[in-house]
């Protein structure tokens, strides 16, 4: 598919709603001045104007503050949430690595969740239990595969859906901080086979707090703040002024 890709004209994302009262503050300042509650209507801009390309073979990291609109912006490429405004154009399938809960039955075993999953990722049944063997090796969780996912630990569980999603090859990977999680030896484990998709000439975007890895995936940084892109470039020179910009006073 040569026009594999991302592609948002002027893409924003705003969420609106009712605070409700209701609190005992509200019942009592009511009652005391015979006022009536009135719920607090919000609108917040997650994202703003957003103009962006990422085509076949780019390797794209998303760096920002908590609340910059990084997970937002990856919802968006992955198609959860439509653009309140303008236009997401996402060609190609789609793996999201930050869903994690999507497609797993809590009270299933890792071994069966493998099989859920991989049929929500488009896989065949003979497909999957050619490719179980695999996935569980990966996983290295062992006798833990017959046990209820509920058990996991958040590690365990990043393991598992790590495995699962990379099996399948997708042409869109969207990943939000997995490979912090778990320990040392799995987290290496993981970015060998992030190298191993990469070099397949597919789609990565690639949000994370961590600048060593950004450099080590991503050619491209986009810079997030406040919902919008204040820089996009080349990864080293993005995170450089990143870094300027958000030392700690002296």
């Amino acid at each position: 598919m040569t026009d594999l890709g991302i592609h948002l004209d002027n893409v924003g994302i705003r969420f609106e709603g009712q605070r409700d009262g209701g609190g005992i503050k509200d019942w009592l300042v009511g009652h005391i001045t015979g006022a009536k509650s009135k719920n607090a209507q919000y609108s917040v801009e997650a994202l703003r104007h957003l103009d962006l390309s990422i085509g076949h073979g780019e390797r794209v990291g998303l760096i920002g503050l908590n609340g910059a609109g990084k997970s937002t912006l990856l919802k968006v490429m992955a198609k959860i949430y439509p653009p309140t405004s303008g236009v997401a154009t996402i060609r190609g399938h789609v793996c999201p690595m930050f869903e994690f809960a999507t497609g797993f039955e809590m009270n299933q075993s890792g071994r069966d969740n493998i099989r859920i999953r991989g049929l929500l990722l488009g896989m065949s049944p003979a497909e999957i239990e050619e490719k179980l063997p695999e996935i569980a090796a990966f996983t290295e969780l062992g006798e833990f595969l017959d046990y209820p996912v509920r058990t996991y630990s958040t590690g365990m569980f990043v393991r598992l859906a790590f495995a699962v999603s990379t099996s399948v090859n997708p042409e869109i990977l969207l990943i939000d901080e997995v490979m912090g999680a778990g320990d040392i030896k799995f987290a290496d484990k993981a970015k060998r086979r992030m190298f191993e998709f990469m070099e397949q000439g597919k789609v990565l975007v690639f949000a994370s707090h961590a600048p060593d890895l950004l450099r080590s995936f991503c050619k491209r940084s986009i810079w997030l703040e406040s919902g919008s892109i204040r820089m996009d470039g080349d990864t080293d020179e993005v995170l450089d002024s990143y870094s300027r910009a958000n030392q700690p006073a002296s």
